[in-house]
């Protein structure tokens, strides 16, 4: 019998085989990784984004649950973390949190540069720096297309210095992925970053065959469309043949539809609960829908 999102999430624990209503969970396996084309590094399935819900102070109880959140990113097997300067204070409070965990190097950092000129944007990228606690970040990613020639260039004279190793440009919105094929076309790049959801699926005729003839890695951001997806499933039961591919709540229906295209490195769901984070890893574990189950999937949410 199939689970809801909440039965899940009630019925779990941090450790060992879950077990809900009877169904064994797929979290004692390891979590699926694809690689970065460029490098042939792999990178786990699910990360975790910071926009809006790691904007804190430092009170221990804003912090305690973020906390909490990345350690179950760790312990799933999930090392990607995403953040930006525009995110308000989240690039300090995952420094801090980061350090307090005495785990940095296996975090895979990623951030951004939302700034105009090359003074302002080495400027903001400095703060970044002491912000994240690191001399290293793994992706730097140029924001929302700003002022794009010149903060690609930063970031590449950065990339020599060893100061970063990994470059991108990032958009979080259908109407910009027009925008989007064309830097990926003229600009060498090792990652995009793009919205991407089961009820948004323009990336799949462009940007991820696109990225995959390119050997250019992706990194998926708004896969619950900020809480719409699951606000149209409110009340509703998962279909039965979800198990099929080891999923038990909508959260990782919404993430395995997703994770099942092979143009897809990474998905970054934010969150600040870290039972939510711990039903996002189960979606990077386990089987992931064929063809066929990807157009049930399809008519299923098409027909809500």
């Amino acid at each position: 019998m199939p689970v809801s999102r909440r039965e899940f999430l009630a019925g779990t624990v941090a450790a060992g085989l879950l077990k809900a209503s009877g169904v064994a969970l797929a979290d004692d396996r390891p979590m699926l990784r694809r690689k970065i084309p460029g490098s042939g590094e792999e990178l786990p399935l699910i990360g975790l984004g910071t926009s809006r819900v790691f904007n804190v102070d430092d009170s221990p109880e804003q912090r305690a649950p973020l906390k909490a959140v990345i350690n179950e990113l760790l312990e799933g097997g999930g090392i990607v973390i995403d953040t930006a300067p525009s995110y308000g204070l989240a690039e300090s409070v995952v420094g801090d949190l980061v350090a307090d965990l005495g785990q940095p190097r296996k975090i895979f950092l990623a951030t951004k540069v939302a700034a105009n000129g090359k003074e302002t944007g080495t400027r903001q990228i400095q703060n970044s720096f002491k912000d994240l606690r690191t001399g290293v970040v793994d992706l730097y990613q140029v924001h929302n297309l700003r002022d794009t020639v010149r903060q690609l260039g930063l970031l590449r004279e950065l990339r020599a210095e060893g100061k970063i190793r990994y470059i991108g440009v990032t958009h979080y919105v259908d109407s910009q992925h027009d925008e989007l094929v064309t830097w990926v076309r003229q600009e060498k790049m090792d990652f995009l970053q793009f919205n991407y959801s089961i009820a948004g699926r323009a990336a799949e005729q462009t940007l991820l065959p696109l990225c995959a003839d390119l050997g250019v890695a992706t990194m998926i951001n708004r896969p619950f469309e900020r809480g719409r997806l699951f606000r149209g499933v409110k009340g509703k039961s998962l279909p039965p043949w979800a198990v099929e591919f080891d999923c038990h709540s909508w959260g990782q229906f919404f993430l395995k539809y997703l994770a099942a295209h092979p143009a897809v490195t990474n998905i970054i769901p934010a969150t600040a609960n870290p039972h939510h984070m711990l039903d996002n890893i189960q979606a990077g574990k386990g089987a992931l829908p064929n063809s066929r189950q990807l157009a049930k999937m399809i008519e299923f949410v098409d027909n809500l």
